[in-house]
Formats: structure tokens, sequence, C-alpha cells
């Protein structure tokens, strides 16, 4: 079983040995090339195996095959009561889709998931904390860009902001991804499911993107990554990515150092830039477009303008 050792799964479930080897391969296969998005991989090993471990020790099944609707509703049942709901929710979705992957693989006759029900969520707003554009603003302008460190993190925070970029999107481009069409330079972004999304930049990100990427000498290498990690007693840039929690890391140093008190990470600029720019006249279905959203209510989570109406409510309160 080689395939084990690019998953995130130490060995296989005692439901999935006890079925055979047909079972064991078609197991694997779900994780290694059905799911292609690592965070997505890890989130539902951690979710099979962990139901699949409970059916085997509190419901006492031997078998993939004897696995029941009435152990998956019993086991969500337990989960709803210790986690939120979108994580149940996933939780849920994660073995639906593995046990329709073994009903198609012929391992198993039906989907005991298929009529189970997940508890109800129904969310009108985000959760994730934003930046006033005040605050963006002395943000991006209390970094100090006579480092490659500052140039670096000054254009990932813009970049983010001015193009709502996911995090993960901004930290797999390449400098070639940084182009110049029709005398405006552009991004191109490669957000989740592998779909190509290409914006003009602000000028703004304009400006901090050049900077950073003639501060950094990257021209030469159009097809290395754009955002690295800093050599450790050199203060120049390796050829190494920068990953999302060294990302985080530096907002929080930065954050602190700009002395904003709000709790932001990475996300947060995402949001704060479409919340932007709504307040600013912009259209919804222009930054869904803009935000490379499949629907106008995924967007619709980002505009944070009805916290601001809330506030001013309240205030109205004389007592």
């Amino acid at each position: 079983m080689t395939m084990l050792i690019s998953l995130p799964l130490p060995s296989l479930p005692s439901l999935i040995t006890a079925a055979g080897d047909r079972a064991q391969i078609r197991f694997l296969e779900f994780f290694a090339s059905n799911i292609r998005n690592t965070h997505t991989r890890r989130a539902y090993v951690r979710a099979v195996t962990e139901f699949l471990d409970w059916c085997a020790v509190a419901a006492g099944v031997k078998s993939i095959i004897d696995v029941e609707s009435l152990h998956v509703a019993a086991w969500i049942e337990g989960k709803t009561r210790q986690l939120s709901a979108p994580t149940v929710k996933q939780h849920l979705a994660a073995i639906r889709h593995l046990f329709d992957w073994l009903v198609t693989g012929q391992i198993v006759p039906v989907n005991p998931a298929s009529s189970v029900r997940g508890p109800s969520h129904v969310v009108k707003t985000g959760k994730t904390p934003i930046l006033e554009a005040e605050e963006a603003r002395r943000l991006i302008a209390s970094i100090d860009t006579n480092t490659h460190a500052g140039l670096r993190d000054r254009a990932l925070i813009a970049l983010m902001v001015y193009s709502f970029a996911r995090i993960g999107a901004a930290l797999g481009m390449r400098i070639e991804d940084v182009y110049t069409q029709n005398r405006r330079l552009w991004v191109r972004l490669r957000e989740k499911g592998g779909k190509r999304h290409e914006m003009p930049c602000h000028h703004n990100l304009e400006e901090y993107l050049v900077a950073y990427i003639d501060g950094a000498d990257l021209r030469d290498d159009p097809k290395g990554l754009l955002f690295r990690t800093i050599g450790r007693g050199t203060g120049k840039l390796t050829t190494a990515p920068l990953a999302q929690a060294n990302a985080h890391a530096m907002i929080q140093r930065r954050m602190a150092s700009a002395l904003i008190a709000t709790k932001a990470g990475n996300h947060s600029f995402r949001a704060t830039g479409i919340t932007a720019y709504l307040k600013n006249g912009g259209s919804l279905e222009k930054a869904a477009v803009m935000a490379n959203h499949a629907s106008t209510r995924t967007t619709q989570l980002y505009d944070r303008r009805r916290d601001e109406m809330t506030l001013d409510e309240v205030e109205k309160i004389g007592i």
C-alpha cells in the first residue's frame, strides 16, 4: 500500500481491511484520485476515519459492507452535540461521497448516508473579521519597504485587498502571473477547483507589485513562485514557497506593529476589499465576478455594510 505515503492516513481503518483487497484499493483511490484539493482531502480523511473507528468500537460493526443508515444517523447526532453545524455537515458530506465512490466501485450495494440529514444551518452574513478602510490603509502604509520582506508583505496584503484573492490562490502565483495587458498590469489567480481567474490591478496594487518584483530582482525567474520565504540571516528571498501559516503569522506581526486591534487573518483582506468596493458604489454582481464567486449569495457573505447600520441603530438607545 505505497499510496499511504502520500496520504494523511497513518493506517487503514479495520472496517476497510476486513472487506478485502478490492475495498482497500478503492478506499485509497477515493482520497488519492477523486479529491484533488489537499485541504479537502485532509478534512475528509479525518472525518471518515473518525466515523469508521466509531463504527468499529462503539457500534460493533465488523466491515464497511455492514454499515447502515442508523449508524450514520447515530454518529451525526452525536457530532451535532459536539461540533458546529458547518463542521458536522462537512463530515456528513465526506461520508456520503466515500460511500458513493464505494457503490460505483461495487464494494457496497447502497449508500447508507444518502438518506441521513445533517443539522440545519442558515448563514446570512460572514463571520470573518474585516478591517475598516482606514485600518487597511494604515496597515499597508506602516510596512517598512526597505527590505525584501517588507516589499513582499505589502504586495501580498495589497493583492488580497485589491483583487479579492484567496490566500491559497495568492501564494500559488508565479512571477509570470503578473503581466501587462493593454498597458495595464494584470494578475492571474488559480482559485478553487483549478479555476483560472484574471484581474486588472488597482493602481496601488500595480505600484506595490512592481516595487516588489523589481526590488527583489524576480523578473529573471518567470516560472518561480511570487511569494517566498526569507532566508535566515540573509534578508533575501529564497526559492521556498511561503506557507499559509507563515503568512498568517506575518499578518499578526504587521497588525500588532500598526497597533490595529482587530483580530484579522488571511481571509480578512478578501472580505475587507469586497466590503470597501460595495461601500463605494460597486455592484454585487460585479463583486461576484471579481471575487470569482459562482453566485452572488456567496458574495453577500463578505458584505459587512450591515454591521455599520446595526451599530448606528444601537447607538440610538438613549439610556
